[in-house]
C-alpha cells in the first residue's frame, strides 16, 4: 500500500480500537507502541506488515486472516482473543441492529451452503480428512477430539479424556444388554471404550472416510468386531431401534436449517424406554440469530457449513420434533479451556515434525489460531460446552447421583 493509504487505514483502525472499554491492547509497529484502553486484561500485538490496519477493519475475520498471512504475532494469542471477547458487546449491538439488512443474503447463503448429504460429506472431509498425522500429534492416545473432563488438578489429558468417556457411559447407564447408536464416530474413542468397559453393542456412524477407516482399524485391533459396527452413513439414513443414543459435539456440523431434522431422527431411532446423551458446543441465545448468518473465520477456514446452536434452539427443537424430555444438564465449559490448551501445546511441540510431514507454516498458524480462538471463547464464555441427557417417556432409570437440575428444567420450560 502507498503511505497515504496506510495512514488512512491506520487512522480508521485506531478509531475502532479506541472504543475498547475493558482491558488494554498494545500494538507494536516499527518500534513504536500504540496503546488502547487501560488495565487488565492486557494483550499485545506485534505488527510485521502495515496491511494489518486495513484487515482489522474487516473485524474478527480480518484479524484472523492477517494472522494466518503472518502480518502480526503476539506473545499471548489467547489473551488477544479474550480481550476481543470482553469488548465484543459493542460489535454485537451493531450486528443485531444491521441484521435485517442481511436477511436476503442470509437466505441465499442458506441455499448455497445447505448441508445436503453430499455437501455434508464435503464439509466434513475439509476438516476431518486432513490426515491422521495431524490428529495423532495434537490429541492424546485416546484420540478423543472433544472436550475432556478435568475433574481434579494434576490430571493428564489422557486421564481427563477417559474420565469424560466414563461419564458418558455412566449417564446413559450402559450395560451388556444395551445397543448404543452413536452419531458422529470421531476416531472411534467412545465406541471402543463403551463396548470394552460396559459390554454393550455399539453401532456408530460417520461421513468422514478417514475417520471410518481409522475407527474400523481400532475396533479390529481391540478385538471388538462382534460388538462394534462402524458405518459410513449420514445420520439421516440410519434405521433401526436402539436402547441408547449418544452424539458428542456433532450437532455443530448439522447446520441451522437441519437441527429439527437431527432431533427427529434421534428420537425415531430410540426405543420408548431409551435415552440420549448430547454433548454440544453452544452459543449465547442472544447471539444465535446473528452468528448463524455470519461468515466467520471458523466457518470459512475450519468448519464449513457449521453453526453453533443455542440452548433455547436445542430445547425448542426437542419439544417440536421429539417426545424426549430433558432430565439432566451439566456444563463442562471450564474443562474445554484446559483441553484446548493441552491440544495447543501438543501442536506447538510437534511443529517441526508436522512441517516435515507437509503441514506448512500457514497451515500451522491457522490451526494455532483456531485452537487459541476457541480457548479464548470458552474462557470468556462466549461459547459453552454442555452435556444434555434426554429421555423417552418410558425411561425409568434413576440417574446415579443426579437430580433434574433447575437449569434443565428452565430450559425445558422455554421450549
Amino acid at each position: 500500500m502507498r503511505p497515504a493509504e496506510v495512514r488512512l487505514w491506520r487512522s480508521l483502525a485506531c478509531g475502532l480500537l479506541e472504543q475498547i472499554r475493558v482491558g488494554s491492547l498494545t500494538v507494536v509497529e516499527s518500534g513504536h507502541r500504540h496503546r488502547f484502553g487501560a488495565g487488565a486484561p492486557a494483550a499485545t500485538i506485534e505488527l510485521h506488515e502495515p496491511g494489518f490496519w486495513r484487515m482489522l477493519m474487516r473485524g474478527s475475520r480480518g484479524l484472523a486472516e492477517s494472522y494466518i498471512q503472518g502480518s502480526w504475532d503476539s506473545p499471548d494469542l489467547v489473551a488477544v482473543i479474550r480481550l476481543a471477547a470482553r469488548n465484543a458487546s459493542l460489535i454485537d449491538d451493531v450486528r443485531r441492529f444491521t441484521a435485517p439488512l442481511w436477511t436476503p443474503q442470509q437466505r441465499l447463503r442458506a441455499l448455497v451452503n445447505n448441508n445436503t448429504r453430499s455437501a455434508s460429506r464435503r464439509h466434513i472431509a475439509a476438516h476431518y480428512d486432513l490426515g491422521e498425522d495431524l490428529f495423532t500429534r495434537m490429541l492424546d492416545p485416546t484420540m478423543m477430539y472433544s472436550c475432556a473432563l478435568f475433574e481434579r488438578s494434576g490430571m493428564t489429558l489422557e486421564e481427563a479424556s477417559v474420565a469424560k468417556l466414563d461419564r458418558v457411559c455412566e449417564q446413559l447407564q450402559l450395560g451388556p444388554d444395551d445397543h448404543l447408536v452413536e452419531i458422529g464416530t470421531g476416531w472411534g474413542s467412545l465406541a471402543v471404550y463403551a463396548a470394552a468397559t460396559r459390554g454393550c453393542r455399539v453401532t456408530t456412524t460417520t461421513i468422514s472416510e478417514h475417520q471410518h477407516a481409522y475407527a474400523v482399524q481400532r475396533v479390529r485391533e481391540a478385538g471388538l468386531e462382534d460388538r462394534v459396527e462402524v458405518l459410513l452413513s449420514d445420520y439421516r439414513d440410519l434405521r433401526g431401534s436402539y436402547d441408547k443414543l449418544v452424539s458428542i459435539e456433532m450437532i455443530e456440523a448439522v447446520g441451522w436449517q437441519h437441527i429439527g431434522t437431527f432431533f427427529h431422527c434421534c428420537s425415531e431411532l430410540l426405543h420408548s424406554h431409551g435415552a440420549m446423551l448430547l454433548q454440544a458446543i453452544t452459543i449465547d441465545d442472544r447471539a444465535y440469530e446473528v452468528e448463524k448468518a455470519s461468515k466467520s473465520f471458523i466457518k470459512e477456514y475450519i468448519f464449513p457449513g457449521g453453526c453453533l446452536p443455542s440452548m433455547e434452539v436445542i430445547m425448542r427443537n426437542v419439544a417440536r420434533h421429539t417426545d424426549l424430555q430433558a432430565v439432566g444438564l451439566k456444563d463442562i465449559t471450564a474443562s474445554y479451556v484446559e483441553t484446548l490448551r493441552r491440544w495447543r501445546e501438543n501442536l506447538a511441540g510437534a511443529r517441526s515434525e508436522l512441517e516435515r510431514l507437509g503441514y506448512d507454516e500457514r497451515f500451522q498458524r491457522l490451526w494455532t489460531l483456531y485452537l487459541s480462538y476457541c480457548e479464548g471463547g470458552f474462557a470468556e464464555r462466549r461459547i459453552c460446552d454442555v452435556q444434555l441427557l434426554l429421555a423417552k417417556p418410558r425411561w425409568a432409570a434413576q440417574v446415579s447421583g443426579q437430580v433434574r437440575s433447575t437449569t434443565a428444567a428452565a430450559a425445558q420450560s422455554t421450549a
